[in-house]
């Protein structure tokens, strides 16, 4: 069975002409959606994914619609190749159930490889140079007195997680840390 997926990115735009292509490709059933392709919780994207079984052939209109990131779409490709489905996008002219559909995808695939170890490569040169200068990656330390003043409001029960956090400038995640840690210390404390 051909399942079409169609994409929009606000809800302002019309899904009339990706339709139509996917119709005139001989999708059975199409599932529309209005929604960024930056987000990674699409609901009819899910329930069209969970429709498609082996043997079944994913159209899109374009490679876009399905995902923004190369990785996203490598990633959701490698599982259709997994469970058995073929996947063709019209514009982009590719479909893996031909050997030259499934030879692009491999050549996309050691591409957005070839991407990922230039960008960690980057990074690495970044912070060695930046190290070189006496600057550390990461992100500042959490002012010790802001973190003392928020364990006390936390152990006064008068506040929200909230509240305090508004109140001290504190991540919620430096919050809980300093917590744990402070639990730790007692419990060693009292093993002693």
């Amino acid at each position: 069975m051909k399942i079409g997926y169609a994409r929009v990115s606000t809800l302002d735009q019309n899904l009339d002409m990706q339709i139509d292509a996917l119709r005139a490709a001989g999708c059975e059933r199409i599932y529309e959606e209005k929604m960024s392709g930056k987000k990674d919780d699409r609901p009819e994207l899910q329930r069209c994914l969970d429709a498609l079984r082996e043997g079944d052939t994913l159209v899109v209109y374009k490679l876009d619609r399905l995902g923004r990131s190369t990785f996203k779409l490598l990633e959701l490709t490698q599982e259709f190749e997994k469970r058995g489905i073929e996947f063709v996008s019209l514009r982009d002219n590719i479909d893996t159930s031909t050997a030259i559909g499934k030879a692009m995808f491999r050549m996309l695939a050691v591409l957005a490889e070839m991407e990922r170890d230039i960008i960690a490569e980057r990074t690495t040169a970044g912070l060695q140079a930046a190290r070189a200068r006496g600057r550390l990656g990461g992100r500042p330390k959490a002012d010790k007195r802001k973190v003392a003043t928020a364990l006390a409001l936390y152990d006064a029960k008068e506040m929200s997680i909230s509240e305090i956090l508004e109140e001290t400038g504190i991540s919620k995640a430096t919050l809980y840390r300093a917590i744990k840690e402070r639990d730790t210390k007692k419990s060693g404390h009292n093993e002693h």
